[in-house]
Parts: C-alpha cells; structure tokens; sequence
C-alpha cells in the first residue's frame, strides 16, 4: 500500500516549486484566500495557480477559484476511485463561527490545503485523475455543478443488497478491533495495522499537549499584556522615579506579552499542525483499511454465493427445470457483479481467492 512521504525534519515532501522545464512537471499553489459572500452563507475562496509541462492540461499555466467543498469533492472523488491508496487527508472544517474567519484559521487552512493539492499531484497515480484534471481546470460554474451530480463510481444492484447487509455494519467494528474478522491472514499485514492503530493512539495523545503548550503560552502572553497595561496605568496615577519604574515595568510586561504570542504561533504552526496532520493522516489510512476489510468480505461472500448458485444450476439441470433459465439469468447476474466488484476495489483482474492476500 502507498504511504504519504515526509522528510526526515518531519516536514511535507512536496514536488519542487522550480522544476525543471526538461522534466514532467505539475505543481500547485493555493494562494490569496478571500472571504465571500455574508452570514451563514460566506465561505472562503482560493486561487489556485497550476504549472506544469504535461499535454493534457493545454497550457503551462491554469489558475481558477476553489471553495473548500471543491477540494472535499475531488478527496470523495479519489477515495472512491482509487481502492487500496491512501488519499491524502483534508483540513478540518471549523464550525465555530468566530474561529471560521480569523486570519489564523484561513492560514492555516490555506497552508493544509497547498499540501492536501501537492500531495496528489505529486502522486504517480493520483496525478493522472480526471477528476484532478477537472478540478485544476475548469470554471467555478462547471465545478459547482460537478459537486451537485452524484459521485457514486458503483453502485450495488438491489437484489444483491441482502446478501452484503451486514457489511458496512460491521467494517466499523473490524477497524477498531471489536471482532475477528473474514480478513485475509497476512501476519505483516496484520502488524502494519496494529502498528497504525497504535500510532493514531500515541500520535493523538502528542497533539493534545501541544494544543495544551500552545494555549498555556496564549494565556501567560494575555496576562502579561492585560498586567503591562494595568502597571502602565497605575504609573500614570503616580508622580516621579515610583511612577516611571511602573511605566517601565508595563512597557516591558508588553514586550513579554508580544514574544509569548509569537512563541505560541511560532509552536502552532511548527508543532501542534504538523502532529495534527500527522493524525488525520492516519485516519486517512485507517479509512483505507477499513475499505481493504469490506471488499475482503463482500469478495468472500460473492464467492460464496457463486459457489452456491453453481450448486443449484447442477441441480436444475439434471432436473431438466423450467427454472433453469431464470436460474442461469442470475448466476450471470451474481458473476457480472463479482467482477465489477473486483475491479473497482482491488483494481487488478478478479482472479483472487479468499485465502489469497489481495494488493491494495
């Protein structure tokens, strides 16, 4: 399985801002966030600025205007699509309504979304999408109404629904353990996976003293200042050397309060945001291991199905039954599906067993 890339420092690996005009070549940049639109309905925009040598995108340079649910949609898009690589994760999405707007906030989203675009494009696979194609190239009105259609890539038939029922239902229990699933018996599988589950654990714990750390500074940073001013004023109301020294003490409890603040952003953003990204990336993984245990199962299951299907058709065979065609209607039916089903989630021919271990 594909893994996300980070330097030794712990920093993003991204493609080069300055390829080389001889080497194929695409990079994006997200810039110049604006605010649209007013109340519940304002959103944040971006100009997003690609430059790249390949011959399908017609050009070497394309800048357009992206909404956040743009770059949801173009994630949605990829997970379902490309079964078996880990799609890179996205900021979250603030629902505090005086966060949402701060220029902190924007900055921040801005900076994980440059990095969510970069990831991709610097992806062997992923950068080949039509989907990222459509996204870096055409106009606010077609993307709109790309994100309104449907993004359902397959679909499964009604009459097959009750045999996969209680997949999904229990994907979530096989992800965090709670069962022994129908999973493909892989013993350095099985210790990627524990290693995942035990790093998001650890991973989450570092985030949590960091948002501590940061918020510690913030608040000895707004204690000085309200201290600094309160010691200024107080020098004001007195007279001489008593009166200069508590000036002196203010102005210099401000200047504590200022490096506080910009030690705090300082740890924001090159600590606690890198440990955040680090989290969602894993969940990134997770999502993509709970989807490798689902086509596990329903791939098990169909198999079985056809095995049983097959046992009937002998049957009404040697019976010479008028059910035979109906029967034989819906064993192609089952094995069509199967085949489908092998295609899009392990997106190599449908030729594995249920004991084989199937790529991702």
């Amino acid at each position: 399985m594909n893994t996300l890339e980070r330097s030794g420092s712990g920093s993003v690996v991204q493609s080069p801002r300055s390829p080389s005009p001889q080497a194929p070549y695409l990079t994006v940049s997200v810039t110049d966030p604006a605010k649209m639109g007013n109340g519940v309905q304002a959103y944040i925009s971006y100009k997003v600025i690609t430059k790249t040598n390949f011959p399908e995108y017609q050009g070497p340079e394309k800048i357009v205007i992206r909404r956040y649910s743009d770059f949801v949609w173009l994630r949605d898009r990829l997970f379902e699509k490309y079964k078996g690589i880990f799609i890179p994760p996205l900021p979250e999405k603030s629902t505090v309504e005086k966060f949402r707007f701060s220029a902190e906030f924007i900055e921040m989203r801005r900076q994980a979304l440059d990095v969510f675009i970069n990831r991709i494009a610097s992806h062997h696979e992923l950068q080949q999408s039509e989907d990222l194609r459509k996204f870096l190239l055409e106009d606010e009105q077609m993307m709109e109404r790309a994100r309104s259609q449907e993004t359902g890539i397959f679909k499964k038939p009604a009459d097959f629904m009750q045999i996969f029922k209680d997949v999904q239902s229990k994907v979530s229990d096989v992800v965090l353990g709670k069962e022994k699933p129908v999973e493909e018996s892989n013993p350095e599988y099985e210790k990627q996976k524990n290693y995942i589950f035990q790093l998001e654990d650890h991973l989450a714990e570092a985030q949590k003293h960091a948002y501590r750390l940061v918020k510690r500074h913030r608040e000895l940073g707004q204690s000085l200042s309200d201290f600094g001013k309160a010691v200024k004023l107080l020098g004001n109301c007195e007279g001489n050397s008593l009166g200069k020294a508590f000036s002196e003490l203010g102005a210099k409890s401000e200047m504590l309060s200022i490096k506080l603040q910009r030690e705090a952003h300082h740890l924001l953003m090159n600590f606690e945001e890198p440990l955040k990204d680090y989290v969602r990336a894993v969940q990134s993984i997770k999502a993509t291991i709970a989807e490798r245990a689902n086509a596990f199962r329903l791939h098990c299951e169909l198999a079985e199905t056809i095995k049983f299907k097959e046992i009937d058709l002998n049957k009404l065979r040697l019976m010479r039954s008028e059910k035979l065609a109906e029967a034989e209607r819906e064993y192609e039916q089952v094995s069509q599906f199967a085949l489908a089903c092998s295609a899009t989630y392990w997106n190599r021919p449908a030729d594995i067993g249920c004991n084989d271990t199937a790529k991702s």
